[in-house]
């Protein structure tokens, strides 16, 4: 006898035997029970929840001679014969996916306008209609628009996105949904109670969840499962043949991360790494893991666990010893670990780091091996209490610093209230420019002449070649922290030749344009000047520092003023900014 896989074998060939599609199917079944057909239906959803076979059942049903009072097939009619044994002149299938051109459109077109032979309607199915080209859809949407009346089109596809808004606008949409765990579970019973195959409802739940919504899907493995296993489908047998990691480590490694039990943890890591499998798989299972945990600690949200029975009790238990607190910080610990898997070059360490965090999530901030920074530091030194502490003998000299300060505060209590404030003349206040000058004649104190390294070297240089070493002292100081805020007004600044005794000797003149810069700039003048004999490889150069004069001080320009300013300096650039029109953004 030939063999037959159970996706086609127990493929429903009614709307009630369809799985985990009751509204849709419902739907179906009053609009036949009704008569009101409409001439083109779109049915979309993910791969292998019965797109397809929802659409055949609909096509069987329609032309059905005698259909049932809820909306199903006699199949005792011709209609429902023929349809039965695949010899129906009334439905067509067309895979778009291999006939997407404009002449299998044509071709298919050029058959509506046959009426049926037997039966009401010709039905056209198309599957992954998404896949047929632009000119095809086109060619379509004519036909599709105005049907002749025995023509009904039943489309099928996985991404409806793909499709044409004037294709979508014509037709019926109905949105098949995934199937559920629970409902998948179901169905794999019923096919292996028929089948005569023993089996174990976990191994089940691990099929299910495999075959992530989809039916078909299930059912392939589970005809892979059942040769594996020789008809006796047991929980061990289905996690060795499908590769998938055993739920119970990740029960052990949040029992164990809970207690704070880092060594087992790395050892239950490693055993699991040695089966062969990956620390990014073993993160993903995990974050899915503790997802559940947390569902499972209100009991209005346990029911969004796609889960069996027996492991949902499961994520109770665990979720009853789990705070709050610890599920959120390892979900946060989790989802990091897997954004960074990718382009780590250590991914066991990634993966270790990551368990070794969750550990620590409950420890006590006391601990040692907490590994996480203290909130406060605690005090190197205890308080001193002046009480207890001996009074040492004051020196002479703050004996009578101290009696001089009592006098004077006595003086000023002894005033009247309106005399305690002294007057203050607006001359005192700030530095007038005549004043800066004065101070910038003075020579400062704090300039001390540092050593220079290279004294036997008197390398003549140019301007050019001083402003190119000034920039380039300049990005060496900001590189340095204290100096970055100097380093970046100093960039501003062009320093000059000012005089050149001889070849060699020269004084190199800096204007500052305010006050602060110039006090900072002189305090810094000797290691300028060591710095730059160094660059220019010349150690008889001078440097000569002076506040700048009003008449010196240039205004700030705006981006547009400035932009102004080079189209007068560069005559080609104003006339290419002209030609082409352009402007600051």
């Amino acid at each position: 006898m030939e063999y037959i896989v159970s996706a086609r074998k127990y493929r429903p060939m009614t709307f009630d035997s369809v799985v985990g599609q009751g509204a849709l199917t419902t739907t179906l079944k009053n609009a036949v029970a009704s008569g009101k057909l409409a001439h083109a239906y779109l049915f979309c959803g993910p791969r292998g929840v019965g797109k397809t076979t929802c659409a055949r059942i609909f096509a069987k049903v329609i032309n059905c001679e005698h259909p049932t009072a809820d909306g199903e097939a006699c199949n005792e009619c011709e209609s429902c014969q023929a349809f039965n044994e695949q010899r129906s002149y009334n439905i067509f299938e067309l895979d778009a996916a291999s006939n997407n051109s404009v002449d299998n459109i044509k071709a298919l077109m050029d058959q509506t306008r046959i009426p049926p032979q037997v039966g009401k309607y010709k039905v056209f199915i198309i599957d992954e209609v998404h896949m047929l080209s632009q000119a095809a859809f086109n060619a379509f949407l004519k036909t599709l628009e105005e049907p002749p009346a025995h023509v009904i089109f039943i489309l099928a596809t996985t991404e409806k996105h793909k499709i044409l808004p004037t294709i979508l606008s014509r037709c019926q949409i109905y949105d098949f949904e995934r199937m559920n765990v629970p409902n998948i579970i179901n169905h794999l019973k019923m096919v292996a109670d028929k089948e005569g195959i023993s089996y174990e409802e976990n191994a089940l739940a691990v099929i299910a969840e495999k075959a992530d919504g989809g039916m078909r899907d299930a059912l392939s493995i589970f005809d892979q499962v059942a040769s594996f296993s020789q008809g006796n489908i047991t929980y061990q047998k289905v996690i060795e043949d499908l590769n998938v990691l055993d739920a119970d480590n990740y029960f052990n490694i949040i029992d164990l991360a809970v207690d704070n039990k880092v060594s087992e943890i790395m050892v239950l890591l490693n055993s699991i790494i040695n089966k062969g499998f990956d620390g990014g798989l073993l993160i993903n299972g995990l974050a899915a893991h503790v997802r559940n945990v947390m569902m499972a600690k209100d009991p209005q949200t346990l029911p969004l666990l796609e889960v069996s029975d027996q492991q949902r009790e499961r994520y109770k238990q665990q979720a009853e010893k789990c705070p709050t607190k610890f599920l959120y910080k390892t979900l946060q610990i989790l989802n990091k670990c897997d954004i960074n898997y990718r382009q780590s070059s250590n991914k066991r360490l990634l993966v270790e780091i990551a368990l070794i965090e969750t550990a620590q999530v409950t420890a006590p901030e006391e601990e040692p091996g907490a590994g996480r920074s203290p909130k406060r530091l605690k005090t190197l030194f205890k308080k001193i209490n002046p009480s207890t502490e001996p009074k040492k003998e004051a020196a002479p000299q703050v004996v009578a610093a101290q009696k001089d300060e009592e006098k004077k505060k006595a003086q000023l209590a002894d005033k009247p209230q309106n005399d305690q404030l002294p007057k203050k003349t607006l001359s005192g206040i700030g530095h007038s420019f005549n004043n800066l000058r004065k101070n910038d004649k003075k020579e400062p104190s704090n300039d001390v002449k540092a050593e220079v390294k290279n004294a036997d070297e008197q390398s003549h240089f140019t301007q050019d070649e001083l402003a190119k070493q000034w920039r380039a002292m300049c990005i060496r100081m900001d590189k340095t922290t204290a100096l970055q805020g100097i380093a970046k007004r100093m960039k501003n600044m062009t320093p000059s030749i000012t005089s050149s005794d001889n070849d060699a000797a020269s004084t190199i003149e800096i204007v500052a344009e305010s006050k602060v810069l110039y006090d900072e700039m002189t305090s810094l003048k000797g290691r300028i000047r060591v710095t730059l004999a160094e660059l220019l490889h010349n150690a008889a150069i001078n440097v000569s520092i002076r506040l700048a004069e009003q008449t010196e001080i240039k205004p700030m320009l705006s981006r547009r003023q400035l932009f102004e300013k080079i189209k007068k300096e560069n005559p080609a650039l104003a006339k290419l900014s002209d030609t082409l029109g352009l402007d600051i953004a």
